[in-house]
């Protein structure tokens, strides 16, 4: 069960994440944001990014071995990472309709699922 309260912690993180890092690029098509400086953005972003911590902190803690959890230090950042890419993409998608998500984006996400497989590998 913690595995999957840390994983669905994680997928929220990210979430908060991926909005913090980008959603700015998409929020400047709104009028009033456009007139913001780089301060009042850079601020913005870390109030979203204020709840991926939120998230992240917990996720670590209740996942971590050394707690309790079910996974080693380096299968919590490899597993952050793939999902990172999973929810970053799920967001350009759907949110940044003009990018194209090609053949050798499939291809490197291919390698970073076979890089989780290696890691987990006993």
């Amino acid at each position: 069960m913690k595995s999957v309260v840390t994983i669905v912690l994680l997928i929220l993180s990210n979430t908060f994440m991926t909005l913090a890092w980008y959603g700015h690029l998409k929020f400047a098509e709104w009028k009033w944001f456009n007139k913001l400086g780089l301060i009042a953005i850079v601020l913005i972003s870390w109030g979203i990014a204020f709840f991926e911590y939120c998230f992240q902190v917990p996720a670590n803690k209740i996942g971590f071995k050394g707690n309790g959890g079910s996974f080693s230090l380096i299968q919590l950042k490899v597993i952050q990472e793939v999902i990172t890419l999973v929810i970053f993409v799920i967001f350009t998608i759907l949110v940044f309709k003009k990018e194209t998500f090609r053949v050798n984006h499939a291809i490197g996400f291919v390698f970073l699922i076979l890089a989780v497989y290696f890691i987990f590998k006993k």
